[in-house]
């Protein structure tokens, strides 16, 4: 069954869900370029651990793949046995482990890297955290090197990569950096009721572009993982909306039988 939005499912940015929503959308990703780049080139996805801080006021049901060590430290605002008060309360310290998933283009006949495609994941887009600095440090040698940086970001919650008064109101976004075009950044801004477009992926000259279609990759995902099965679209969707889009998101839910 299809997601009852258009484009971006803001159900799908809760953070508990997130880590599947990622791996799984890099992976169709790769699927629908992988016939569009031979003969010539070939992806490759490629996976790393990011290290983050757990939010422990945010609900989150359990997830496997995401591990989560706490410091022996007991949270604010835990009552202590009756009769026994402690001297001091401290904040608990959490970080959590998630594996974050690349696809890198490479040239087949010599495996030489020429596109790198990121989807954001929360971490990256908190400051403070280990996984952003790391990011920040990763995109700077891109952006230094000969490399196509193709950025996916769809989470409203966080620190964009490029400054926010420089951006138009929207709550996604993608990002292109061409290597030979370093002074200018193309932007794809995405409202809640667009549908996700189609972006390009650039490849070495005189090759053009390969056509990435963000908005079927999506559905594919949405359709084969069962989401319609697992999300509860009678509650409001996680993190802040405007009012406008809150009501559209009640409407759109609605005409398309997913809320009474």
């Amino acid at each position: 069954m299809p997601s009852p939005f258009p484009g971006m499912d803001p159900y799908l940015e809760e953070t508990a869900l997130w880590a599947g929503v990622h791996g799984q959308l890099t992976t169709y990703i790769s699927a629908q370029l992988a016939p569009k780049l031979r003969p010539k080139y070939v992806p490759y996805t490629e996976t790393r651990i990011e290290i983050g801080l757990v939010d422990l006021d945010a609900p989150r049901p359990y997830l496997p793949d995401i591990a989560v060590a706490a410091h022996a430290v007991r949270a604010a605002g835990t009552p202590a046995p009756p009769g026994i008060t402690a001297p001091l309360e401290i904040e608990t310290v959490v970080e959590w482990e998630m594996t974050i998933a690349t696809v890198n283009i490479l040239r087949a006949a010599d495996q030489r890297l020429v596109a790198v495609i990121e989807i954001l994941s929360p971490i990256n887009k908190r400051p403070g955290n280990e996984a952003y600095e790391a990011y920040r440090r990763k995109r700077t040698t891109l952006l230094q090197s000969d490399i196509h940086l193709l950025e996916i970001d769809l989470l409203r919650q966080g620190r964009r990569v490029l400054p926010q008064e420089a951006l138009p109101p929207a709550p996604y976004f993608v990002f292109l950096s061409r290597a030979d075009r370093r002074s200018r950044c193309e932007v794809w801004p995405i409202a809640l009721a667009d549908p996700l477009p189609v972006v390009p992926v650039p490849l070495l000259a005189p090759d053009p572009d390969a056509p990435l279609d963000l908005g079927a990759a999506l559905s594919t995902l949405y359709d084969a993982h069962g989401y319609d099965l697992i999300l509860d679209y009678t509650l409001s969707p996680p993190g802040p909306l405007t009012g406008h889009d809150l009501e559209w998101v009640g409407e759109r839910l609605r005409a398309q039988g997913a809320r009474r």
